[in-house]
This record gives C-alpha cells, structure tokens and sequence, in this order.
C-alpha cells in the first residue's frame, strides 16, 4: 500500500529513529515499512523547550490489505495515495524560426532556459552580469574595499539576486510546479531535504554551485549561456517582437524573448517605457536590518540558547500600524547570517541579509520593513516608485560617509533618535559602518511605523529592543516597483512575442515564486510554437 502520512509528530531527539517509532505508531514490524518520502517538515516549539517535529511523509506499508484498512481506519492522519491524472498540453500550432531567447539568468531565467532546453528548444540566455564564479570575486571585492562594479554585483550576475542571500525557498504560493523547482535543485547540488522542510533553504555557499551545474546541463542540451551580455533594447516589427540588442549594437532576431531581469534592472524599466509598454506602479516595503545574538532568537523560540537537534531558530513578526494603516514586518529572516551591501548602482546604499547552509555566524538578522504605495511616491509616473527607491538609497549612501558604509543604529538608540556612541553589538555589514540617526534616511510616515512595529515586537521576543539589538539602512529591494504587464498567455500587452517573467516583471516575490513563473512562460511558449 501507498500511504500519506500527515500530522506524524515525532520529538526532536526521536527523529533519527523515524522508521522505528513509525512502527511503533502503526503496530507493524520496522522492515514492512520502505520507501520513506518526506513531503513536509515543520517545527512545534509552543511548549520549548521539548520540541516536536510535525511531518508529511509518503511511504509504502506491506501488509496484507484487510490489516491496512483496519490500520488507515484508526490512525488520525493516514490516508491512501490515489494516482495523479497526467497533464494534457496542447499541440503548438507555430514553428519557430529562431532559437527563444532568455534575457536574465536568475531563478525566472534559468528555470524558463532549462525547460526550454530540455524539449529541444535550443535557448540562448543573456545574463548582463558575470558568471557565477566571477561574480563571487567582484563581490567580495566590493564588500572588502567598496569597489562597485554596477554589472555585476548582489544584484546582476548569474543566479540573481537571491544566489547571495539566504537560499530561501519558502514560498506562499500553491502551484504544481513547486516539486519540480525543488527537484531541479537537488538534482543539482541542494541539500534533499529541501524538498519536505517548512523553511527550506539552500545556502548561499551551496547555491553558487547549484547555478553552475544547471548552467552545464542547459549547455549539455544545445542551449547557450552568454554572459556580459546586457540587453540595452528591443525592436518590433508590426507589434511583434523581432530582435534583441546586446551591449548596445548587435542585433539577434528571434520571434519570442522572456524578459526576466529581476527587480533591480531599473535602466530596463526606462526603455520599456519609452517604448510605450504598458507598466504600473507597484506597492513595496523599505525599512532596515536588525541584527540579534543567535542565542537571544534560539532562547526566545526554543526555550534554550542552543538546542542539540534543530539549527538556529527564525521568526515571523507581522505589524498593523492603526495609525496610518501600514503594515510592518519581518522580511528575509537570515538565522546564523550576515548584513552585506547590496547596491548595484553608484551613489547608493542598500542592504540585504545572507547565511550559508550552516547558518553558524551566531548572528541573527532580519529586515523589518513598512509597506509603501502610490500615495508615497512624488508623482504618479508609471516609474515613480524606482525613483523613490533611489532617493532613500542615495540619502542612505551620504549618510554613511559616499564611500559604500551604511548608516547604523543600536535599536534603544532609533526609539530615542539619537546617534549612537557605543555598539553593544558591533554590525556585521561590510564595508563598513557609521552612527547615524536613521530617521533621516527613512521617510517620516516608516520611521514612525517601525517604532511602533518594533516596541510589539519586543513583546513577542524578549530582548527584540535590548542593548544588543543593532539597526543598519536602508532596506529598499524587497520586491519590484514595477509590474509589466501582461496578459493570460504571459506575453506583453504591447510587444507579441515579449514574455516579462518572474520578481522584476512584478510577478514574483522570491526564488522558488519567480522559478515557478519561468516555468509557467516556458509552458506558455512550448504551447504555442514547436521548436526550430
């Protein structure tokens, strides 16, 4: 029998003997359950410090068939496995005559690039940053001497935006196409186990080489990867599109182009305006970093500073200021992680957090951000949220020193708005940091809203506002400002042919959501044209 377990709780120092206590549970002998394939692993902590695991496991049970009705009939949670009906697709009524092209290698890109590639569709991806492997090093140039390179940076390069943060795969979306994003990158290097944990992630230090890898086998399938290879225009013949320009003189002709250039290609934005495309301004949220001791977080969740069997512990904290009727929240939470510099333009600082797989900085850091809209920004111009974006990076780069340093601030010391003399809790940003009342570099309504936001807080986890705590700004790339628009095929409403995908189309907000939406325009495009 195919079973499905849910709601199967199990102590954390039980958890090694998964098989045996599962048959404990079941009454049946340890060897007649196999197969164990884990669909969901979350973490019960109301009564820390003994702490429970809750999971969704798929397993098969032999045992003859009236023991397994009697079996399914008194275990809460166990059901049988019904099969999947598999998917229809449409046969394409067009042929293309030249290869699709991908403009962005991030999640969106190269998820939308390895479908393609594995139907025989031949893809050329145009990533205007460096490969993986390059990136890494002119990053870590830019965080040691604060030299920006702005093609190649946290934000442009090969694996997008999120190749340097956490590997944060939580996502809130319900789509199909969630198992093959998690299968695609254990395929390639991720750990397996996230394809069942709550929180997934990956881990900047093992997605580098997950990226690589998913790059060859696009490659091994007769796509092309180019990098240094920006996208600086599109002509259209028609209404529909007809070829790329790269690095502002070649042309490439192609019929269909996915435009997935993530959330931070503002010069992208200003040519698609010019050439009329229907955009809209989009709400988003800025705020700063907090930074905690690993052990305050750990204490506060898990009843204990550090516990033997699970990793450092997360938050979730959500806000609804009734003064304004704003909401704030946590956003990126990095256990056991790091503040970097994430600008990718000059005369601006922005910061994101990251951690590794091992989450072992001690380190605890989160944004806590307040949602912005049309009402905040100068005008009502389709762009006027990326120029809004750019102001409070720019006041944020001053304030800092114009030299890549971001403004800092113990928590105790923004409720007070005063500059700090002293950090209990030195910021692990880099280049470097400055005092500085953050107030100045976030507008009056947000900075007012995060007091608030964070004294609730400090009531759901001891110590949120203590001594320790340390503020660093400004955050301001939490999602796009933009969304491009489009219609229920994925293509533009303007230009036949163009497919904006994923966070920088508007359409995404995280890797696994923008992975899944470059799946989804693939599956668009391989339902209307059968390849060369």
């Amino acid at each position: 029998m195919d079973l499905l377990w849910s709601n199967l709780r199990i102590p954390v120092e039980e958890d090694v003997l998964l098989t045996t206590t599962m048959a404990r549970k079941l009454k049946v002998p340890e060897p007649s359950i196999s197969g164990l394939r884990f669909l969901r692993r979350s973490l019960d902590a109301r009564k820390k410090p003994h702490l429970v695991f809750v999971y969704t496991i798929q397993f098969a049970l032999d045992v003859p068939r009236p023991e397994g009705n009697r079996i399914l009939a008194r275990t809460p949670g166990l059901k049988e496995v019904s099969n999947e009906v598999p998917i229809l697709w449409p046969k394409p009524t067009k042929t293309l005559a030249y290869r699709p092209v991908v403009i962005g290698a991030g999640p969106a890109g190269y998820f939308a690039a390895l479908t393609l590639a594995r139907k025989g569709y031949s893809p050329l991806v145009l990533e205007r940053g460096d490969s993986v492997e390059d990136r890494t090093r002119k990053v870590q140039d830019f965080w040691d001497t604060g030299t920006l390179d702005t093609e190649s940076n946290v934000q442009f390069g090969e694996g997008g935006a999120g190749t340097f943060s956490d590997g944060k795969l939580t996502t809130r979306i319900q789509d199909r196409r969630i198992s093959e994003v998690l299968e695609t990158f254990v395929k390639h290097g991720a750990p397996a186990e996230i394809q069942y944990l709550a929180k997934p992630h990956i881990g900047t230090d093992i997605l580098k080489d997950v990226v690589k890898r998913m790059r060859q086998e696009i490659v091994s399938l007769g796509g092309e990867v180019r990098f240094k290879a920006k996208v600086t225009g599109l002509k259209t013949s028609l209404g529909r599109l007809s070829k790329v320009i790269v690095n502002g003189e070649e042309e490439i002709p192609t019929e269909v182009a996915i435009l997935a250039v993530g959330h931070s290609a503002r010069d992208v934005y200003r040519y698609l305006y010019e050439m009329n495309l229907t955009l809209e301004k989009k709400s988003f949220a800025i705020g700063l970093r907090v930074e905690h001791p690993q052990a305050l977080i750990n204490m506060s969740q898990y009843g204990v500073e550090e516990h033997p069997h699970v990793g450092p512990a997360d938050y979730q904290l959500t806000y609804k200021d009734v003064r304004t009727g704003r909401g704030a929240y946590a956003f990126c939470m990095c256990p056991g992680g790091k503040v970097v510099a994430a600008a990718s333009e000059e005369g601006g600082v922005v910061t994101n957090g990251m951690s590794g797989y091992a989450r072992d900085t001690k380190i605890a850091n989160s944004a806590i951000v307040v949602t912005v809209g049309a009402d905040d920004f100068p005008t009502q111009h389709p762009l006027a949220g990326l120029e809004f974006q750019k102001n409070w990076e720019h006041k944020a780069f001053r304030a800092g020193g114009s030299n890549y340093k971001a403004p800092a601030q113990r928590v105790v010391d923004f409720l007070e708005r005063r500059v700090t003399d002293r950090f209990d809790l030195i910021p692990t940003y880099t280049p470097g940091i400055e005092p500085y009342n953050l107030h100045e570099v976030l507008p009056d309504a947000v900075g007012g809203v995060l007091e608030r936001a964070l004294r609730v807080f400090n009531g759901k986890i001891k110590g949120f506002t203590g001594e320790t705590a340390t503020l660093t700004g400004i955050e301001t790339r939490t999602s796009s400002p933009i969304r491009i628009v489009r219609n229920t095929q994925g293509e533009s409403l303007n230009v036949t042919g163009l497919y904006p995908a994923g966070e920088g189309a508007g359409y995404a907000g995280g890797i696994t959501s923008a992975a899944v939406d470059g799946i989804r325009i693939a599956e668009f495009i391989m339902a209307q044209y059968a390849n060369i």
